[in-house]
């Protein structure tokens, strides 16, 4: 089966003054199409690095990321937009709304960079918010909502696009147990749906229960590798 993202030999490093800090390190490993593949690891491990050098916000120092055929080292910045508009969506630990905005603006406003009209973008975002069971509160702001709904909200803004690859920075970071487990159960719901998730978690249990694969990261590298269920498993 072809890979949907491939990262080869991956370097990515900043300087502190004289002090070189090597966030990703010689870090290489793919994901076919479909599949839910969790990142572990310590605060500081490189993780979140890592998630920005596939959304196209950061760039490595050395090596190679391929969303498909696409090589995104070799992508200008309209190309990079590009990439972060249609081929990812992300998903923040802090939701990243627009507090003056209602739900259902929050992801019309996705689908207005997407290049859509009103009509269509209102009727999509309805759609998207229905999707994450959110369509009876599309028009409260995010102060209005709690902390899962307003995941909820990022979640269905994040598939506005329809990207290729989901991929989701800590997604339950900042919930309570119950309301994390929730939104792990609408990711695994997703994935069964045929979206690609990569997901970046402290939650060690929860990458167990909904991933077909978990990658740990220490020091920028992946130092472990487990496949938990088959890319076909449902369970």
């Amino acid at each position: 089966m072809k890979h949907l993202l491939k990262i080869q030999n991956c370097y990515r490093i900043y300087f502190k003054g004289t002090i070189q800090i090597q966030a990703v390190r010689n870090l290489s490993f793919s994901m076919r199409s479909g599949e839910l593949v969790s990142i572990i690891g310590r605060s500081g491990s490189g993780k979140s690095t890592l998630l920005n050098l596939i959304g196209g916000l950061d760039t490595p120092n050395q090596g190679h990321i391929w969303i498909q055929d696409k090589d995104l080292t070799r992508m200008n910045r309209t190309e990079l937009a590009r990439h972060r508009r249609y081929m990812v969506g992300m998903i923040f630990q802090s939701f990243n709304l627009i507090p003056s905005r209602t739900a259902l603006e929050n992801v019309s406003l996705a689908l207005a960079f997407g290049g859509k009209g009103r009509s269509e973008r209102e009727q999509t975002a309805i759609r998207l918010l229905d999707s994450v069971g959110l369509k009876d509160r599309m028009n409260h702001s995010p102060g209005e909502l709690s902390g899962g709904e307003c995941q909820r909200v990022a979640i269905a803004r994040a598939l506005a696009n329809r990207p290729l690859l989901l991929l989701a920075d800590e997604p339950t970071g900042n919930l309570d147990s119950k309301t994390a487990e929730d939104i792990l159960d609408l990711l695994r719901k997703l994935n069964r749906k045929g979206v690609s998730i990569l997901m970046v978690t402290h939650d060690q249990l929860g990458a167990e229960r909904i991933s077909h694969r978990r990658l740990q990261l220490m020091d920028g590298t992946i130092i472990k590798e487990e496949q938990l269920r088959s890319l076909h498993e449902t369970g």
